[in-house]
């Protein structure tokens, strides 16, 4: 393979000097240009596609950022490794590498610096929460012109590039769901507030409450973190109600939590689809393999990731262009087996 040294000796110049030339940084005398690109072409010199981004200042790399969760195997979870196999592929589609970036609970989060230090060209953020430090980061970025984009997180008052399912009109129909097959009385287990998508599933679920004719009961509605442990630990209080006759059904706004919530009520003689109906969130593998399987809704979080990169791409390419904007994608009930009580239990 020719080398830069090769070019750089027979045009008669330095080896700095061919990488200006040929990176098209900095003046240059034309003499000196027309040796240097004579010389490449007899010799076929091609050069290095990753010399030429540092040349340009480009790292070549998407930053992903990720929230570090002790103890917890993060691309195990569906929803993590759903989303980043979908960034991955446009990535590499479009010739960039995925850059991981882990965010501690409480640490720094200066996701500006990543650009500054030109470790990555565009950042997508996972796992945002609506906290002081977390906003400020991302004013940040704003402020700096950095190209950047949040999945399955929105901030309503800012105008950042947003790529999220319609989590209002999933939780809707999970409620919708259980009312039609019979329940009347439905308990919700959601994620913590800071997540916009925990907000937008209660509203469904308040939605579907109200459009039903059946009142709001806040004492119905429990909050988990989003973990299968969270939803475990729940299950106490819960059978306490399903066995006083308070609550005849279960909404868990993610499937871990409604599995760990399953999984705790049998340990308490209490199973899915007998003694109350359960419905999940995302369709996780989890859900096929539960037994009973779990009623679920569908997001699509892979092809999310997929246009998140797209999105941010064009948007780093075409400054000028690329508008900010939300992408909302449709999510779809899956129905299986915990949503529908016996008849016997009716």
């Amino acid at each position: 393979m020719i080398s830069r040294k090769e070019v750089a000796k027979l045009a008669g110049v330095s080896e700095a000097t061919v990488s200006r030339v040929l990176n098209n940084v900095g003046p240059m005398k034309d003499d000196t240009r027309e040796r240097v690109l004579q010389a490449a072409a007899e010799l076929g010199y091609v050069p290095n596609a990753l010399a030429q981004q540092f040349a340009r200042r480009k790292s070549g790399n998407i930053g992903v950022v990720l929230p570090f969760v002790p103890k917890v195997h993060l691309f195990s979870t569906y929803y993590f490794s759903e989303i980043l196999s979908g960034i991955g592929e446009t990535a590499k589609r479009c010739g960039y590498d995925l850059l991981l970036i882990f965010r501690e609970p409480d640490g720094v989060r200066d996701y500006a610096k990543l650009f500054r230090t030109q470790k990555i060209d565009a950042c997508i953020v996972l796992g945002s929460q609506n906290v002081p430090e977390e906003r400020a980061a991302l004013a940040e970025l704003k402020a700096g012109d950095f190209p950047f984009c949040l999945v399955n997180q929105r901030y309503d008052e800012e105008s950042y590039r947003t790529v999220d399912a319609d989590h209002v009109a999933g939780s809707k129909a999970a409620v919708k769901h259980l009312i039609e097959y019979g329940s009347r009385s439905i308990a919700f287990v959601n994620g913590p507030q800071q997540y916009s998508n925990s907000a937008d599933r209660l509203e469904g679920y308040k939605e579907a409450l109200e459009q039903a004719g059946l009142a709001f009961e806040p004492e119905h509605v429990f909050v988990g973190n989003y973990s299968r442990k969270s939803g475990y630990e729940l299950a106490g209080q819960l059978a306490q109600l399903i066995r006083a006759g308070s609550i005849d059904a279960v909404f868990g706004a993610n499937d871990r939590m409604a599995i760990g919530l399953m999984q705790g009520l049998r340990e308490l003689e209490l199973e899915a689809g007998q003694h109350y109906a359960l419905v999940g969130y995302d369709d996780s593998d989890g859900s096929r393999i539960i037994s009973p399987s779990l009623t679920t809704v569908a997001v699509p979080f892979y092809e999310m990731g997929k246009l998140a990169a797209a999105r941010l791409l064009d948007t780093a390419q075409n400054k000028d262009e690329a508008e900010p904007a939300r992408d909302v994608l449709p999510v779809n009930l899956v129905q299986r087996e915990t949503s529908q009580l016996k008849k016997s239990n009716h």
